[in-house]
Order: structure tokens, then C-alpha cells, then sequence
């Protein structure tokens, strides 16, 4: 089945930029349709949806993150990327993400089957 192998994550300061990186395998960018996902969650709080990427490049950011994420993709490697500048404290979160084999604008969580296994990103100041 489909592997989501993260990378990227650690403590930043504010105003600064970060990138995370999500590496698929048994799912072939090339090959079929899918849309990949990130989220963020904070203890007591509900699993955030920050920003979408399909097979044919439609992108989809959460109010929260637009102006400072970019979601993008290496087609040839599997591999998304969510960078973001101007981080804030607000951004500090767990940050998954998450797989959906077809085409979807969501960023509910429910839809999506497959997820990486997390990494933390702290802004502090």
C-alpha cells in the first residue's frame, strides 16, 4: 500500500521559514490520480486542513496559512513540499500528511486513508 515518509520539521523563530517534505511510495505520481494533503493539529483543538495539491496541480490553502504556504510537487520523485514563511506561534502544530486516491478539494481529514507519521514544528517567540 501506499508509505508516507516526512522529513523536515524542528523549531523555528518567529518571521522565519520552514519547509516539510512528504515522500510517497507504492503510489506513482505519474501513474494515476490522487491528492495530497498536509494537516496540523494542537492538543484540544480539531485536525486542521492546511493545504491541498492533485494529480493536475489544483492547489487549496486553509485562511490560516494563505499568503505565507506554498504546497508543491516533484512529480518524478513522489514528493511534496509545504513550505512556509513568516511563521507565527499559531503555526506550531503536529503536521501530517495525507493521501486521498482521487481527486478531492477537501481538507476534511475524513476522506483521506493514508498519513505520514507526523512531525513537530514549534515557533517560538
Amino acid at each position: 500500500q501506499v508509505d508516507l515518509v516526512q522529513s523536515g520539521g524542528g523549531s523555528v523563530q518567529s518571521g522565519g521559514s520552514l519547509r516539510l517534505s512528504c515522500q510517497a511510495s507504492g503510489l506513482t505520481f505519474s501513474a494515476r490520480y490522487y491528492t495530497l494533503t498536509w494537516f496540523r493539529e494542537v492538543p484540544g483543538k480539531e485536525r486542521e486542513g492546511v493545504a491541498l495539491i492533485d494529480d493536475i496541480d489544483r492547489v487549496v490553502y486553509a485562511k490560516s496559512v494563505k499568503g505565507r504556504a506554498t504546497i508543491s510537487q516533484e512529480i518524478a520523485n513522489n514528493t511534496i513540499h509545504l513550505d512556509i514563511t513568516n511563521l507565527k506561534p499559531e503555526d506550531t502544530a503536529f503536521y501530517y500528511c495525507a493521501a486521498y486516491l482521487g481527486r478531492t478539494l477537501s481538507l476534511l481529514p475524513s476522506k483521506y486513508t493514508y498519513w505520514g507519521q507526523g512531525t513537530q514544528v514549534t515557533v517560538s517567540s
